[in-house]
């Protein structure tokens, strides 16, 4: 079995390397195959912390629809968290404009170094204040602001700041790299504009889409962690769902 463990000596809030733990033991093959999880007190017990703690992280998973939990039976990755045969649609902003046929441009362009907080050291796995390669992309037409992106990225990968970035990055990573991008998870939801206001050319008070987006490669390792803040009066995130 997997060995668990954390570090109770790091700044990183325990529920956080619970939950970062709890991603790497689903997306194993054992688990992927159904096999339950280990129980709420045998988890408490090997990791040295309180049941609230483990239900806190595993409660992050069920809501994230990662997990499935059963009254009286244990918790096990969701079948939906199983990945896919057949190339998925990977599709970067540009080629959804495109789809929809408008023509958009990059308005801004930073890469650079940045050190990592609680929330992206726990699902990159690395130390707090690690340094990782982040690029920031404001996009839209020649008058109009429409999405902020930043990328931050696994300090392990082959990428830099000399990759061509016009390039889409999930195409960049097969084409040059050979990583194959094997699924996503993403956190959708309105809130006001706020600190990315100034970005979109909107009032703080307005409201905006903001999406998160934890990206893994084949294997379930965490390759990428993503933020997308959409002006809502832009642009309609579409969702096509078929009935299994």
């Amino acid at each position: 079995m997997m060995t668990l463990e954390i570090d109770h000596k790091s700044p990183m809030p325990l529920h956080i390397q619970v939950e970062a733990l709890l991603r790497t033991l689903i997306n194993s093959p054992m688990y992927q195959d159904g096999a339950l999880l280990p129980k709420e007190i045998e988890l408490s017990n090997r990791l040295g912390v309180s049941r609230n703690t483990i239900r806190q992280a595993t409660n992050k998973l069920v809501l994230e629809g990662l997990l499935t939990r059963k009254k009286r039976v244990g918790s096990k990755a969701s079948n939906n968290n199983k990945p896919t045969k057949g190339k998925a649609h990977w599709y970067s902003f540009t080629q959804e404009m495109n789809q929809k046929g408008l023509k958009v441009i990059n308005r801004s362009l930073v890469v650079d170094r940045v050190a990592v907080d609680n929330k992206l050291a726990a699902f990159f796995k690395i130390d707090f204040g690690q340094k990782v390669l982040m690029r920031s992309k404001l996009m839209g037409t020649e008058n109009h602001p429409i999405v902020y992106f930043e990328s931050y990225f696994h300090p392990s990968l082959p990428v830099n700041e000399k990759d061509d970035v016009v390039i889409p990055f999930y195409d960049l990573l097969e084409s040059k790299y050979g990583i194959v991008v094997g699924r996503s998870t993403e956190h959708i939801r309105a809130q006001i504009a706020g600190k990315y206001a100034r970005k979109l050319n909107i009032a703080k008070a307005d409201s905006v889409l903001f999406r998160e987006r934890f990206v893994f490669d084949s294997k379930g390792l965490p390759i990428a962690y993503n933020i997308g803040c959409f002006s809502s009066d832009k642009y309609v995130y579409t969702l096509d769902i078929k009935k299994v």
